[in-house]
């Protein structure tokens, strides 16, 4: 009873010294974002058991279960900012799934070229490992938006991934994919199945 009694008087505590404005944050982030869930509602999709958002202007990436906030991952989109045309090597916006998993076993760091293993980091280098590690490929799920066309994420072979240059991990570095570290992005790709929600937004 004594530490739910001290407990209540931080909080108080804290709401006097930083305002409850301040606190509005943190519970607004703690939960999946109403612009998603508006979109799935648009869309006719139900949250899936898992979620994962990405936060363009933060390079972070927010996991979800079961509608809780699990953790934030940092990440790396497109140094060409967002945009969803073919070719234009942005970062697609809105609601998508991931739609194949590739790489399931391979160590950190194998490199793929068409989704194909061609070798190592350790054995060919950094600037040979621009898909590594774990391909997750995204599908686009709002026709015309970010599906079918020349705006179709699939078509535009969008994946999350990871790089052999981990350094650039947090800043706009990819050429439209989301980069991960190694740790991060084997713990995604195992815990996430296959038709799991993934929304991408500028904030």
């Amino acid at each position: 009873m004594k530490s739910r009694v001290l407990n209540w008087v931080i909080c108080v505590a804290a709401m006097v010294s930083f305002g409850c404005a301040s606190l509005h944050p943190v519970q607004t982030q703690n939960r999946l974002p109403e612009k998603f869930l508006t979109d799935c509602q648009r869309l006719d999709f139900q949250p899936t058991k898992y979620v994962l958002t990405v936060n363009i202007s933060r390079q972070a990436a927010r996991l979800f279960e079961d509608g809780h906030f699990v953790r934030e991952l940092p990440c790396s989109t497109s140094r060409f900012a967002s945009g969803e045309v073919k070719n234009s090597y942005r970062t697609p916006r809105g609601l998508h799934r991931v739609a194949e998993k590739i790489g399931g076993g391979e160590p950190a760091g194998t490199i793929f070229r068409d989704r194909k293993i061609i070798g190592h980091v350790a054995q060919l280098g950094v600037k040979a490992g621009g898909i590594t590690t774990r391909i997750l490929w995204l599908d686009g799920l709002d026709p015309g938006f970010n599906s079918g066309g020349n705006v179709d994420t699939h078509a535009r072979e969008i994946y999350l991934h990871g790089t052999g240059d981990q350094t650039s991990l947090g800043k706009p570095a990819s050429m439209g994919c989301i980069h991960f570290a190694d740790p991060d992005l084997i713990a995604l790709y195992d815990l996430l199945p296959s038709g799991t929600l993934v929304w991408i937004s500028e904030q």
